[in-house]
């Protein structure tokens, strides 16, 4: 398996841990009776809220990263920059998750910001092909 591929599923292992301390967090303030209802009018706050955000910003940047590495794997274009930009995503998500989770905004739009980097990393030979 190369680097890229074994990166994406580690961001994989990320977004599902997320996940997972989104609903325990959720589930310390309100209950698991309450979210095994329809959870229509359930509203969570503070480190709850922000892990929810966290897990959701990490699914959206996923499918970004999940294609790129498919593509670069599929299209033979995997060198020392995919590899490198990969690496960057994931470590830069898994810094952005707790920083998050945390409640430091700017430290966690700069890790946003250097998780992005790794995506154009990926991006590079594909935009050059």
């Amino acid at each position: 398996m190369t680097v890229e591929l074994s990166m994406l599923f580690w961001a994989v292992v990320l977004t599902f841990g997320q996940v997972l301390v989104a609903v325990l967090l959720a589930m310390m303030q309100v209950g698991l009776p309450t979210l095994a209802g329809n959870r229509e009018d359930v509203v969570v706050t503070g480190m709850a809220a922000r892990a929810k955000r966290a897990h959701l910003n990490m699914l959206e940047s996923l499918v970004l990263f999940a294609a790129l590495v498919l593509i670069v794997q599929v299209a033979g274009l995997s060198n020392a920059t995919t590899v490198l930009g990969a690496q960057i995503f994931v470590i830069a998500r898994l810094a952005h998750a707790v920083i998050y989770l945390a409640g430091v905004p700017w430290l966690r739009t700069a890790a946003w910001g250097v998780s992005v980097v790794g995506l154009i990393m990926i991006a590079l030979p594909i935009i050059s092909a």
